[in-house]
């Protein structure tokens, strides 16, 4: 197989998926992507397109740091109303960074009464972890 970067929708990631390969996050809408590391080939413009949506949602400083209060929370768990006071931010305005996340599949949700509890997607975070490490000097 190519070492080229192969981004693929769920239904064919069987096919494209080998070893030293990584899944991306299931996105809403379209589905898990196979991928190799950066380093192992270029990426195409379609596929940069891909995954681009993925590292943007942690681009903003509030997200990333709701990823880390989250994941750092026992059980890598959180209510939307135990962030809250962590910010000098609206809860609607967490909800709605809470809610990007989610969408690109880095967070779980689970509704429970009145409140929205987030879980980070600890493969979706190690899957990014490969595809951005870097190997070093051969």
């Amino acid at each position: 197989m190519s070492k080229s970067l192969a981004v693929l929708p769920a239904h064919d990631a069987a096919a494209c998926c080998a070893p030293g390969q990584v899944t991306l996050p299931d996105r809403d809408g379209y589905g898990p992507l196979c991928c190799a590391p950066l380093s192992q080939g270029p990426l195409s413009a379609e596929q940069a397109g891909q995954v681009a949506p993925l590292l943007k949602a942690l681009g903003d400083p509030v997200r990333l740091r709701l990823m880390s209060l989250v994941a750092s929370r026992p059980g890598g768990e959180a209510c939307v109303c135990d962030l809250a006071g962590d910010f000098d931010l609206s809860q609607p305005t967490i909800s709605h960074h809470l809610k990007v996340l989610h969408e690109e599949g880095l967070l779980d949700r689970d509704k429970r009464g009145v409140w929205v509890y987030y879980k980070v997607r600890s493969q979706a975070m190690a899957s990014l972890g490969t595809l951005i490490g870097y190997p070093g000097p051969a």
